[in-house]
């Protein structure tokens, strides 16, 4: 083989490597990148549906704390309900966000929070309503299930950051 071959040859086998490093190198570069743009969608999700619970849950307590006087604003206690319902609605809109883009964790960390919501929002509603009736009868009981029912959310909320924190790759 004469040195002019050879050193076409060469170039050729060069160039092929090259080639072949460059198309391994863009793909690992475009999945780098993927990876980064899921976990900021990821993100934005778990950050809106924090931010939309914690609006929601500040108007659930105005709500308890609207019930607590012996003879409650009844207009005001229901002017609190309407915004409550309104902060929930954003709170479900939020959450079908986390299912679209979160894996199964995320799913299931949501539910609990929903579970958990609905168990204080169940016990909530019972109160306005005895509240519209005058009845006190169970009002001691369910201001103390909804104390509990209020430990279970923060328990659950708190098992929504955790997940979020390992989904996203930041475990602590």
């Amino acid at each position: 083989m004469d040195a002019g071959l050879a050193a076409v040859l060469g170039a050729a086998v060069g160039c092929l490597a090259t080639l072949g490093a460059a198309v391994v190198s863009g793909r690992v570069a475009a999945r780098a990148q993927f990876n980064q743009w899921r976990r900021q969608h990821r993100r934005d999700a778990y950050a809106s549906y924090l931010s939309a619970l914690h609006d929601r849950d500040i108007a659930m307590d105005a709500i308890l704390d609207a019930l607590r006087p012996d003879d409650p604003d009844l207009r005001s206690v229901d002017e609190k309900v309407q915004r409550f319902i309104t902060l929930a609605r954003e709170v479900h809109r939020a959450a079908e966000v986390v299912v679209i883009e979160g894996p199964s964790s995320m799913v299931r960390a949501a539910d609990d929070v929903a579970r958990a919501s609905g168990g204080l929002s169940d016990v909530m509603q019972r109160m306005v309503k005895n509240a519209h009736a005058g009845d006190t009868a169970r009002r001691a009981a369910d201001t103390a299930l909804a104390t509990d029912r209020e430990h279970d959310l923060y328990q659950a909320v708190k098992g929504f950051r955790s997940a979020a924190r390992d989904v996203l790759g930041r475990p602590d």
